[in-house]
C-alpha cells in the first residue's frame, strides 16, 4: 500500500494531452462510484445531471503567472527559468528569486545571465534538485518582463518550444475561469474544464459553487524518489479559506449534504484546515499535507479531478480517497477507451 511501485502504470504516449479541446465541457468525464465499484462513461456538460441539488462544489480561485522564461549564460549557453515567487519576494531585495533552473551545465555562483529586453540576473545560491536564486537587474522588472514576455509554466509532459504559436493559447486555456488571485506556477487543473455556461447550468440546477485559494508551488513537479511514499516531503504552499467559505461549508456538513472538491490541491486545503465543533478555521496559512492511503478524510464527500502522472503524489491522493484498487481499475478503463491524460485531458468525478 505504502510501496511507489503500487502506483505506477503503463500509458501511451499518444494519450498525454498536448493541447486543450475547442470546448472546455466537452471533455469526457469517467464517473466512479466508490459504493458500487461502478465506472461510467460521460461528458463533463453532463455535470449538473451528475450531482444533487443542495451539492456544494468547492473550487480554487488561484491565478497562473507566465512564469516561465528563456535565455542565455554568460557562456552563451542556453537556459529556461521558472521563476517560482511571484511579486515581491520574501527577502529584502523584491528582484531577488528563488527559480528552477534547466540548462545543460549549471551556471556557477555568481555567474550572469541574460534575458529579453535587456534583463540580466546574477546567480546568488545554487540548492538542489534545479533551485537556483537569482538577483535580475533592469530596468525592466522581472515581473514586467514576465507579463510581457514570459510563458505558462507548462508541466515538462507538454511539448512547447522558445516562440511556440501555441503560447498564446496556453495563456488563456492553462487557466480556470475562476482565476483571480495569481500566485501559482501550475494550474489547479480539474477546474479547467468548467465554463460560464456550465456554471449557469449548476447554478440553476440548485448547486452552489464557493471558492479557496492555494497558491500551487513548484512542488506539484518534484518526483517521488522514496521508496515509502509515507517519506515524500511536498514543499510548503500557501492557502487562504474566506470566513463566507467556511461558513457555506460548514453549513453544508451540518444540513448532511455534500461538500465536493474540484482538484486535489482544494482536497489537501480543506483537510489541512483545523476543523473542531463543527466549524471550519478561516483565514490563511501553509500546508504541506500528504495524503496517502488509511487518511481519515473529514471535510470532502466526492471530488472532480483529472488523471495523473504514475508514482505522483496526486495520484495518492486519490488512491486515499477511492481506493487502490478501484482507481487501477478506473485508470486502467481509461488507458483503454483513449482518455486524454493529465493537465489538458479528461476528467473523472469520484463519488
Amino acid at each position: 500500500m505504502f510501496d511507489i511501485e503500487t502506483y505506477d502504470y503503463s500509458l501511451p504516449d499518444e494519450l498525454i494531452a498536448q493541447v486543450p479541446l475547442p470546448d472546455r465541457h466537452q471533455s469526457r468525464l469517467m464517473v466512479v462510484d466508490r459504493s458500487t465499484g461502478s465506472l461510467g462513461d460521460r461528458r463533463f456538460l453532463d455535470l449538473p445531471d451528475l450531482l444533487l441539488p443542495g451539492d456544494l462544489l468547492v473550487v480554487n480561485n488561484t491565478r497562473v503567472f507566465p512564469a516561465r522564461l528563456f535565455g542565455r549564460k554568460d557562456s552563451g549557453g542556453r537556459i529556461e527559468i521558472l521563476v517560482l515567487e511571484h511579486g515581491k519576494a520574501r527577502t529584502d531585495d523584491p528582484e531577488t528569486r528563488w527559480c528552477l533552473l534547466r540548462s545543460s551545465k549549471r551556471p556557477r555562483k555568481g555567474g550572469r545571465l541574460f534575458f529579453e529586453n535587456d534583463l540580466s540576473g546574477v546567480v546568488q545560491d545554487l540548492g538542489e534538485d534545479g533551485l537556483i536564486r537569482i538577483t535580475f537587474q533592469g530596468p525592466p522588472s522581472i515581473d514586467s518582463l514576465l507579463e510581457d514576455k514570459g510563458m505558462m509554466p507548462l508541466p515538462p509532459y507538454i511539448r512547447r518550444k522558445e516562440k511556440d504559436r501555441l503560447s498564446e493559447l496556453d495563456r488563456e486555456r492553462y487557466q480556470t475561469v475562476f482565476a483571480e488571485r495569481t500566485g501559482a506556477v501550475a494550474a489547479p487543473t480539474a477546474g479547467l474544464h468548467f465554463t460560464e455556461a456550465l456554471l449557469a447550468r449548476l447554478d440553476q440546477a440548485g448547486i452552489s459553487v464557493v471558492p479557496l485559494t492555494l497558491h500551487v508551488g513548484h512542488g506539484t513537479f518534484r518526483p517521488v524518489r522514496t521508496r515509502d511514499i509515507r517519506e515524500h516531503q511536498l514543499g510548503y504552499e500557501e492557502y487562504d479559506l474566506s470566513p463566507e467559505t467556511a461558513r457555506a461549508i460548514a453549513r453544508s456538513k451540518r444540513e448532511g449534504r455534500r461538500v465536493i472538491a474540484v482538484g486535489t490541491t482544494v482536497v489537501r486545503t480543506l483537510e489541512s484546515v483545523t476543523w473542531s465543533e463543527g466549524n471550519l478555521k478561516s483565514g490563511g496559512g501553509k500546508t504541506d499535507l500528504l495524503i496517502t492511503p488509511g487518511f481519515s478524510f473529514k471535510v470532502v464527500d466526492a471530488m472532480i479531478t483529472n488523471f495523473h502522472l504514475p508514482r505522483s503524489s496526486l495520484l495518492f491522493l486519490v488512491s486515499a480517497f477511492a481506493g487502490i484498487e478501484l482507481v487501477r481499475k478506473a485508470y486502467k478503463e481509461a488507458v483503454a477507451k483513449a482518455y486524454r491524460f493529465f493537465s489538458y485531458g479528461d476528467a473523472m468525478l469520484i463519488l
